[in-house]
């Protein structure tokens, strides 16, 4: 497991290291993730079983929580298995063709998914302002299509980035899972064109989203402030509330994770690696709960499932 430090090596094999120095705690980490991963996946499975199983959840808005439920599972599959291996039974090696996948996949679930926000946001935002033009603009399947497509082409060139480097560096990863810029850094050859081209698919994609996603809320607040009913104003912000509340668990883990990164520097790497693993987990977790909670006709499916006999 030794790392290598000379240019005639180039790592074709790397090494997770789980939570450096705290190797002795591995197996109590591991009871918390396992748990809140299989949550993630029963609590989204159950989400999408309900919708697609139940025509009158056959609209836009249900549709579009199907897809987010769908990645979710994905999403927490890139890497939680992997990191419950090396906890429970120390399996750290990792192929350089097995990294790239892995951080492949888990970049182009987490864009998918905020692509998903955003066509949720736009969902809140014509239900709202344009209620007799909802089905026609929502119904189209290409959206869906779409969103996915974005991601893919967005993380694609990504692979080629990382094939033409050599790495001769460490091939010891401090970490759960693999990353691109985390693993790039390893690379004896400059990785500006890395960095630059990361930079640019953050700005276009996930920023872009976020942007996007405030002007719709605040188009959205302007329009139920002219509803002249009370009642409807509530109506109104309850249809879109489980959807904010879902938005921040997305974006709030993974910019909180950042500004540590960025600022943090005299946070421990364990606690690092901690909240890099609350960000991929939490939203995946929380999501069935909070629309479970939040939206009525879900509930009443939900129930049903769980105890047919009660009436």
């Amino acid at each position: 497991m030794a790392g290598f430090n000379h240019t005639g090596v180039n790592h074709a094999v790397f090494y997770l290291l789980g939570i450096p120095g705290r190797e002795d705690l591995h197996m109590w980490f591991s009871i918390p993730l396992c748990i809140s991963y299989v949550f993630a996946l029963l609590g989204n499975g159950l989400l999408i079983f309900i919708i697609l199983t139940k025509s009158n959840l056959h609209e836009p808005m249900y549709l579009f929580l199907c897809m987010l439920a769908g990645i979710d599972i994905a999403f927490a599959t890139t890497t939680e298995p992997k990191a419950l291996a090396i906890f429970w039974y120390n399996n750290r090696e990792i192929s350089l063709n097995g990294c790239i996948v892995q951080l492949y996949f888990q970049h182009t679930f987490f864009i998918s998914e905020s692509g998903i926000l955003l066509m949720m946001a736009f969902d809140c935002y014509i239900a709202i302002c344009y209620p007799l033009r909802y089905t026609m603009i929502l119904t189209h399947s290409l959206i869906g299509v779409a969103v996915f497509l974005r991601a893919h082409c967005a993380i694609f060139p990504i692979v080629f980035l990382l094939k033409r480097l050599t790495f001769c560096r460490n091939n010891i990863l401090p970490h759960t899972f693999c990353e691109h810029i985390g693993l790039a850094k390893y690379a004896c050859n400059d990785i500006q064109v890395n960095i630059w081209y990361g930079f640019f698919v953050l700005m276009s994609t996930v920023i872009l989203d976020m942007i996007l996603i405030l002007v719709s809320y605040v188009l959205i607040l302007c329009a139920v402030f002219y509803i002249p009913s009370q009642d409807a104003r509530h109506k109104a912000l309850n249809t879109c509330g489980s959807h904010v509340c879902v938005i921040v668990l997305f974006y709030g883990p993974g910019i909180f994770s950042v500004l540590t990164q960025c600022f943090g520097h005299h946070i421990p790497l364990h606690i690092h690696i901690l909240l890099a693993n609350v960000s991929m987990l939490a939203p995946p977790m929380l999501n069935p709960i909070i629309y479970g909670v939040k939206t009525k006709q879900i509930r009443d499916q939900v129930v049903y499932v769980l105890f047919p006999n009660q009436k």
